[in-house]
């Protein structure tokens, strides 16, 4: 029998706070000024933020490279701050879901300070060490070892040099771990993002790194000593999750997580590596979407649905059309992606249309990673031009430009002078004007809440054009047909069902040849029978 989860009726909203929201001028977003913006979420409708990581941290990665898990970044607040934000969310019905990133520490983390100090030393095991360095690469470019002069060995990390991987083998971590999350739990958050969580059963001897064999057993583990018993969202990231791994992490017999974060309809878009730029296929999209709604369920695993996060580019610039047709393009995508079975992630300002933000020179790029590949580009004959380009096309800064709120200074974010640029179309593109892009997902997620179709609906792809994305849901003997045109050009759609009912978007007269103007979507109820 199916049991029902509060992030089955949910929509989830993240959060980056750096750039969020300042209230104190320094220029970085912080945890009172989330607070002071919770009425705003709450007129959404969201019932969940995830927060991206607010833990002490040199900063190297924003935030991703943590020095103390159970202490709060003095930019971001205090230990306080974070117990009002969480308690203050909860009169709103909105859970704070926190990040959590123990695939690595940060190198300033008093665990890896000691463990540099020497090859005995008690923490030197909590992390990995060989004497020599193999193939294994850096995401962030370079080889994943770096030699440390002290103890003459190498350490891994498959991120910065400065973010050392953290050694799951050893059943002390593991326990630190547990006991750390147990910290969490106990202050009444809704639960935990994972970070690269797929990566921690990682064998590097065998330059095995994602889905390792000892993954799962290490994720019942976790559930067991830290999330069993408590009502929490569990979400980890799997950059190369199929729906097969999928069903490992997310059934709900396993014990081990709620959901996990595919990045499949993304790579997808990629030409040949992820800086050669994307473009955007429907005929690609709708296969994968429609792949892992008919291979997950809420009886054998549950699916995200997500467009945008912190380390993307705004989907409205890299798949839709950010300048003509942005309105129109941002309600498509909101709406086919809502109506599906899943829980939805909206990104910070992706419910107002905000775009990519595109710099001029090297200069204006922050994100470590973009940096380190500008450097690796240029060493090996790209251009300027191409390097630029490729930042601009899929650079991870394009998604942490400050939020826009209003037509102020700054956009409303800081009164300080703000860690990252606003973009440029902040008068025109904030949160005060609200508009029709977010009065369209504060519908769907009220949809949401009011309907079990949504939820548990079976899906069904239906036959169209290349260009348009369409699909029925059908829930106790009636059926709800979605439609989107994906694309700047007219299209046309045909069936044989009738709308008995439009629920959201501007559905055609007739739904047997209908003319679809650019980026038309919409959803409705049809007669059966």
């Amino acid at each position: 029998m199916l049991e029902k989860k509060w992030w089955h009726d949910v929509v989830m909203y993240q959060i980056y706070p750096r750039s969020f929201q300042d209230s104190n001028g320094d220029g970085i977003g912080d945890i009172p000024g989330i607070i002071s913006r919770l009425d705003y979420l709450s007129s959404l409708g969201v019932g969940g933020i995830w927060l991206s990581p607010v833990y002490a941290s040199p900063m190297d990665d924003n935030g991703y490279d943590i020095s103390d898990y159970e202490a709060i970044a003095p930019e971001f607040g205090t230990m306080a701050d974070m117990e009002q934000l969480i308690a203050e969310a909860k009169k709103r019905n909105i859970r704070i879901v926190m990040d959590l990133v123990v695939n690595h520490t940060s190198d300033e983390h008093a665990w890896f300070i000691e463990a540099r100090q020497s090859k005995t030393n008690q923490y030197r095991d909590f992390y990995i060490w060989r004497d020599e360095p193999n193939a294994l690469k850096s995401t962030f470019s370079g080889s994943a070892w770096q030699f440390d002069a002290l103890t003459k060995q190498y350490y891994l990390h498959l991120f910065s040099k400065r973010q050392p991987d953290l050694n799951w083998e050893n059943e002390n971590v593991r326990q630190a771990i547990y006991k750390m999350m147990n910290f969490w739990v106990d202050k009444g958050i809704g639960g935990f993002r994972m970070d690269v969580i797929d990566l921690i059963g990682k064998l590097p001897d065998a330059e095995i790194t994602g889905n390792g064999p000892k993954l799962h057993a290490y994720l019942q583990e976790m559930n067991a000593a830290a999330l069993a018993g408590h009502d929490l969202l569990t979400v980890g990231e799997t950059w190369e999750a199929t729906p097969e791994l999928a069903k490992l992490y997310s059934s709900p017999a396993r014990q081990e997580l709620s959901m996990i974060f595919q990045f499949e309809h993304i790579t997808a878009m990629w030409h040949e590596t992820k800086w050669a730029g994307n473009y955007f296929s429907v005929p690609k999209f709708k296969a994968i979407m429609g792949k892992w709604q008919q291979e997950l369920s809420a009886e054998n695993g549950w699916n995200s649905l997500f467009l945008n996060n912190h380390d993307l580019p705004r989907v409205l610039s890299a798949w839709g059309n950010d300048k003509e047709k942005r309105v129109e393009s941002a309600q498509a995508f909101a709406l086919c992606l809502h109506l599906l079975r899943g829980t939805p992630y909206i990104y910070q300002g992706e419910e107002i249309g905000m775009t990519n933000c595109p710099v001029t020179t090297l200069a204006e790029v922050d994100d470590i990673e973009s940096r380190n590949w500008a450097n690796d580009a240029l060493k090996t004959g790209h251009t300027q031009e191409e390097v630029i380009a490729g930042i601009n096309a899929v650079g991870r800064d394009n998604a942490r430009t400050p939020m826009q709120w209003d037509a102020t200074d700054n956009a409303g974010f800081t009164s300080g002078t703000p860690w990252l640029p606003v973009n440029a179309n902040y008068k025109r593109i904030n949160a005060a004007q609200k508009g029709s892009i977010f009065e369209t997902y504060q519908k769907l997620i009220a949809l949401r809440k009011e309907n079990d179709w949504i939820k548990y609906g079976d899906f069904e792809p239906v036959t169209s054009e290349a260009t348009v994305f369409a699909y029925l849901r059908t829930y106790q003997e009636k059926k709800y047909l979605i439609v989107a045109n994906l694309s700047d050009e007219t299209s046309h759609f045909s069936s044989s069902y009738k709308n008995r009912q439009t629920l959201i978007g501007a559905a055609p007269e007739s739904l047997n040849a209908a003319v679809l103007a650019p980026w038309q979507a919409f959803a409705c109820e049809v007669e059966v029978g």
